[in-house]
């Protein structure tokens, strides 16, 4: 009986949790939906089936999280750095970074939208290749600058560079960048940093950086171990310019 009831809280807690989460969101819709715009919520049945969708889908994510993508992360950091093969992180850190983002399904979404308004401006041609060429370009652009990010950002645990000379340096990089930048590319650029943070990079990148820095003498994981993430965001928009200028210039 008692094992039954631990199992029954177990399963309970996460939709709880997940249940908190989204408590705002739907004060604020119902809020508005009723009192502001005085309306009754329409398809109201179909509304309370995609939420509690939402609800379980988020309670599982989570749980998913905790169970599966925190450990393998700070496992693999772990044994890399037990390992002390230094060029297998690296390799390891560039293609997880790599692959988890040319596989995003927001970054494919945005590639192809910036083609086809692209064509549309007459910078590219608008025959389906060339829209297919540039989409491509982006992406693959945006995963190289991903996959550099988390290398350079496992380099700076190794090394315990400060992060804020990284952060710093790379947006004065971008500032300068801009103004050469073609037009049509700079806003692309800027979305494309906020593209890469997906639901499976930035778990398992987080651990990653987590896990190696509990793993190296001298290092805090709470000081050295986050930050890999603001990289991946900031690489990408240099990457892009870059792109623009090559393609677009």
């Amino acid at each position: 009986m008692n094992g039954i009831l631990v199992s029954l809280q177990q399963m309970v807690r996460p939709l709880l949790g997940a249940l908190r989460d989204l408590a705002p969101i739907l004060v604020v819709i119902v809020v508005f939906q009723t009192l502001v715009l005085q309306q009754p919520i329409p398809n109201l049945g179909g509304m309370i089936v995609g939420f509690l969708c939402v609800l379980v889908g988020l309670a599982l994510f989570v749980q998913g999280l905790e169970s599966a993508l925190f450990p393998i992360g700070e496992n693999l950091a772990r044994a890399f750095a037990y390992k002390g093969s230094v060029f297998w992180l690296l390799l390891f850190s560039f293609l997880l970074g790599f692959g988890t983002t040319v596989a995003e399904p927001a970054l494919i979404a945005i590639a192809g939208k910036a083609a086809d308004i692209a064509a549309s401006a007459s910078l590219i041609d608008s025959d389906q290749a060339a829209r297919g060429s540039y989409a491509n370009g982006l992406r693959l652009s945006v995963a190289l600058s991903v996959g550099l990010a988390i290398l350079i950002g496992v380099i700076r645990i190794l090394r315990g560079w400060p992060l804020p000379w990284l952060i710093v340096g790379g947006y004065l990089l971008i500032e300068i960048m801009t103004p050469f930048a073609p037009e049509e590319i700079i806003g692309i650029a800027y979305d494309a940093g906020g593209v890469t943070t997906s639901t499976i990079t930035v778990p398992l990148v987080a651990a990653l950086g987590v896990g190696l820095a509990s793993s190296i003498e001298g290092r805090n994981p709470v000081l050295d171990g986050f930050g890999l993430i603001a990289l991946a965001s900031l690489l990408p928009m240099v990457f892009v310019m870059i792109y623009g200028l090559v393609v677009l210039g």
